[in-house]
């Protein structure tokens, strides 16, 4: 009786222990700020911009899917996404050059930061890797 409660323990902390991930890049729309944990310490908090009126950036807990360090839209004339961090279809975390509108909602979509942060943001998930990295984006 005894192993089977140390199994069921085991098995009932399991999902908790698999989603647990040591860089998480928390993106907060309603104050369009970022903040990156890493090991459940805060090192850094941007200010971002997500979608427009009218648009949307999805909410959720996410996985990159891919990088691509020198993208541009294929949906928006080629705009540049230096940096870009692919979470969810077409939507990306990625750099930006209008960076006086950062902290305002003005995108199409994607989460955009500034140049130097996004390549900041890029190095983190380079070396913790897709599955220990998690793209939070919430009201």
């Amino acid at each position: 009786m005894r192993s089977f409660l140390i199994v069921l323990s085991v098995l009932l902390c399991m999902p908790i222990l698999a989603s647990a991930a040591s860089l998480v890049a928390k993106v907060d729309v309603s104050s369009q700020t970022m903040t990156v944990i890493r090991h459940g310490e805060v090192i850094y908090r941007w200010p971002v911009s997500t979608a427009r009126k009218g648009k949307v950036t999805p909410r959720g807990s996410y996985s990159p899917k891919f990088l691509s360090r020198h993208h541009k839209s294929s949906l928006y004339n080629n705009a540049p996404m230096p940096y870009s961090i692919f979470f969810r279809g077409n939507y990306a975390v990625h750099g930006t050059n209008q960076t006086s509108r950062l902290g305002s909602p003005v995108s199409a979509g994607c989460v955009r930061l500034h140049t130097d942060n996004a390549a900041k943001l890029f190095a983190l998930v380079k070396k913790h890797g897709f599955k220990d990295t998690r793209i939070v984006v919430q009201n």
